[in-house]
């Protein structure tokens, strides 16, 4: 848009409630974070760089398990995706020209290591060498995630995450990121959301590599858990002391169906171990969350070893809080180890995003509140936040009037928090462009930056412009009409 163009972004009146939670501050701007509040964008190597077999890159489980008949919706896959791997320059122009302060992005283990161990493929960490130096020249600080979730295939056909050499595969990988790219990265996350990769890879079958068994998840379970301490401690070794490294937790907000009723109480106290505590307790020293849980403590005895609990603690300089969504929580006895079932948002009539997950900002809020609370809880950032709603392009311009309510009212939840005196010291938007959802496929977008998937053109959302304007000083009056110059 020229630069003399006025941009309104009004309240549909479609919008419930729920998009404007009155917790929200009713009004802010950028400076109420504070001159060292970090602000950026987020996306990942498989679901955006294509290129999956050029220069040398190995496969990954995902690329196997996308050739799989009906694991994708519509039989999509990766191969292409935003072309990422080519077109990353445009994209950290676009990220610049919004104003962001930091780019978060992740590294594919196989096109680094194709075998996942042994020979480096200097083509591959050469792009990786090109990527940092591209943030830095846009005054972007780069945010490297070691891994998310693109496993060699090489690896899985020796056990993957099932088998405990993982936790000495991953460290290995993670120091060879280090030398060659520590001298300019300064913030390192060992792991993106392992209740994720565990969960729906290992227990659900829905995601790589595609596995149903419950002997599977619980020694995925424990080995991520030790591959994240043991990844972060061969960052610390191999970095100088000004690196900060972390790690990355998938969260819901878990409130029980019935309050103040017993039964749902201790069904969501269940849920809320699983979810949100099993792969963090252990980094402090408090073990698995197993007094909630006994059963799940009997059945991971199995895969420990002598020692590995003082192997489990990792003292983290940061966590990153990923949050969309909460979880609501009914009883139901007659399921396996948890006792507990999900109450579908559609099912009790809450708005809902493509994704069929509840609109729920405050839920930024609960978990900020939750995951600090901790005796010794390092400083925290939102590292994944986001909304998918259908939207399309309308002559030059996408209006996504819901997604930019949403991130007005998740980032008033953040200023929330640190009102309230919790270290939270960041905000990365999931996703920067649209991308490539995984199980979903295309047809979820979450994108500050439209994708045309067919012809790679690039159109600034109307949540990105305005995050543009919110960055470049705009004050926000959540829910009511904005009017804002901008800026671009």
């Amino acid at each position: 848009m020229p630069d003399d163009t006025i941009l309104t972004i009004q309240r549909p009146l479609a919008l419930p409630p729920a998009f404007f939670p009155a917790t929200t501050p009713s009004s802010y701007s950028r400076a109420d974070f504070g001159p060292d509040f970090h602000w950026g964008a987020a996306c990942a190597a498989y679901q955006v760089e294509g290129a999956w077999q050029q220069q040398g890159k190995g496969p990954s489980i995902w690329d196997e398990f996308t050739r799989r008949p009906r694991a994708i919706a519509r039989g999509e896959h990766a191969r292409v995706s935003t072309d990422f791997f080519t077109r990353y320059e445009q994209d950290l122009d676009l990220a610049q020209g919004l104003g962001l302060t930091d780019f978060r992005f992740s590294v594919s283990w196989p096109r680094v290591l194709p075998e996942g161990v042994g020979a480096i493929n200097r083509r591959g960490l050469d792009f990786y060498d090109r990527l940092v130096d591209a943030c830095l020249e846009r005054d972007l600080r780069p945010w490297l995630t070691v891994y998310h979730w693109d496993l060699p295939l090489a690896l899985q056909q020796r056990g993957g995450w099932t088998n405990r050499a993982v936790a000495d595969w991953l460290a290995d990988y993670a120091q060879v990121l280090a030398r060659r790219l520590g001298d300019r990265v300064q913030h390192w996350m060992v792991l993106n959301e392992p209740m994720v990769f565990v969960g729906a890879g290992h227990l659900l079958g829905i995601h790589a590599p595609g596995r149903r068994s419950l002997p599977a998840f619980l020694a995925a379970a424990h080995h991520a858990t030790l591959a994240q301490a043991e990844g972060g401690r061969a960052l610390r070794a191999a970095l100088p002391g000004t690196a900060r490294i972390g790690t990355t937790f998938s969260c819901s907000y878990v409130t029980p169906a019935r309050p103040g009723h017993g039964p749902s109480e201790a069904a969501a106290r269940r849920v809320d171990a699983v979810l949100n505590r099993l792969f963090v307790e252990p980094t402090l020293g408090l073990g698995y969350p197993t007094a909630e849980l006994p059963t799940l403590g009997w059945l991971l005895r199995r895969y420990q070893k002598p020692g590995d609990a003082e192997r489990l603690k990792f003292d983290f300089d940061f966590w990153g809080i990923q949050n969309y969504t909460r979880e609501v929580v009914r009883a139901a006895p007659w399921l396996p180890l948890i006792g507990a079932a999900l109450v579908p948002a559609a099912k009790r009539g809450a708005p809902t995003t493509e994704m069929g997950w509840e609109v729920f900002p405050e839920s930024v809020y609960q978990m900020l509140k939750q995951y600090a609370a901790y005796p010794g809880a390092p400083e925290l950032y939102i590292t994944e936040s986001g909304a998918a709603f259908a939207d399309q392009p309308v002559g030059s311009r996408v209006p996504d009037a819901a997604r930019l309510a949403y991130f007005q009212a998740a980032i008033g939840q953040v200023l929330r928090a640190r009102r309230e005196g919790i270290r939270v010291n960041g905000y990365f938007p999931w996703s920067f462009t649209d991308n490539f959802e995984w199980a979903e496929g295309y047809r979820p977008r979450f994108g500050l930056v439209h994708v045309d998937y067919e012809t790679q053109e690039r159109i600034v959302k109307d949540s990105g412009r305005w995050y543009g304007e919110f960055l470049a000083g705009a004050r926000v009056e959540v829910g009511s009409q904005q009017t804002v110059a901008r800026t671009l």
